[in-house]
């Protein structure tokens, strides 16, 4: 069982961890990008999934500063984030797509446990994706980018003045994993198995949960 009796914080990812939306942002991506050549289109997608928790801010720049050499502007790339999330919207807000036994478990312990949301979707698209989806109210702040994840945590710590030694994250990714690191807070693992052997362990079910 994992024991989380001396926490009283939470921070989680969104995407992986509460809802299942993998399939539509890669979608999303392939749409916004469909005037490009295939080929570099799947390496932005290769390099999105390996790296779940950045922003859409940072691969749309590598895409075209990394892949395709290009140089690319602040507006550029901003109205490149519109068009995604508009899809984004569009797409998930569908309440199937949310990942039951997560979503019962915050249902279960948001009066005991103070709940944040540390995400790389866009902030304004994350708020407005959990209202619709109708989970907004069982978090204290809901975060996103373009700030980095590991910066939202050091704001949120800062902002509720929080001692990380209560607090932990549970993400899905590499990146939740160095976020919470950077700031001193344990790491739990979920929905990725190579996440098993990094933080304080790692989340086959939420009902091993005491």
């Amino acid at each position: 069982m994992i024991d989380f009796s001396n926490k009283n914080t939470i921070f989680w990812d969104f995407d992986g961890v509460i809802i299942d939306s993998e399939v539509i942002r890669v979608n999303g991506f392939k749409e916004v990008l469909q005037k490009f050549p295939a080929s570099e289109v799947e390496k932005l997608i290769d390099y999105h999934i390996a790296n779940g928790g950045i922003s859409r801010y940072v691969k749309f720049r590598y895409f075209f500063e990394e892949i395709r050499n290009e140089k690319i502007s602040n507006e550029q790339i901003q109205n490149l984030a519109n068009d995604f999330s508009r899809i984004m919207l569009k797409n998930l807000q569908d309440k199937n797509l949310l990942i039951p036994e997560s979503v019962n478990f915050i249902k279960q312990h948001y009066d005991k446990l103070q709940m944040f949301i540390v995400s790389g979707s866009d902030q304004e698209e994350l708020r407005n994706l959990c209202s619709a989806l109708g989970i907004a109210q069982y978090f204290k702040e809901i975060f996103g980018s373009p700030t980095a994840k590991p910066q939202l945590v050091s704001n949120l710590l800062s902002l509720y003045n929080l001692d990380s030694e209560n607090c932990l994250l549970i993400g899905d990714s590499i990146n939740d994993y160095d976020a919470a690191k950077e700031n001193g807070m344990h790491f739990y693992g979920y929905n990725n198995s190579s996440l098993k052997n990094t933080g304080k362990g790692y989340i086959e079910s939420f009902e091993e949960i005491l």
